[in-house]
């Protein structure tokens, strides 16, 4: 059974089950020693911005994208003089984006 500290809450083995001031003192020897062996990466303006892209393009991006398809469509379905009101659109539109499930990529 898993020891408990003084505030009664169970902890886990290994680096989980450490004292956090533990667990800063052996990451920082790691990042110390990856510096040294000149292994470590470190962003530069440009990756970050890169990188800040691509993690907007996947929260958002396809939502976007969905809905300027959505709005094509009707641009073109209104230019062909179909029916079917904006309005009608929109709750469709609305209804598969709250079924579609976002997923990791």
């Amino acid at each position: 059974m898993a020891s408990t500290n003084e505030k009664g809450e169970s902890r886990g083995r290994g680096f989980a089950g450490m004292d956090p001031e533990r667990q800063r003192q052996i990451s920082s020897q790691g990042g110390k020693a990856a510096h040294q062996k000149g292994t470590a990466h470190e962003f530069d303006s440009n990756e970050a911005r890169e990188a800040g892209r691509k993690g907007g393009m996947v929260s958002g991006g396809r939502r976007r994208a969905r809905e300027q398809a959505a709005q094509q469509s009707r641009r073109e379905a209104s230019e062909r003089g179909e029916g079917g009101s904006e309005r009608e659109s929109e709750s469709e539109s609305a209804e598969s984006s709250s079924d579609a499930s976002p997923t990791a990529v």
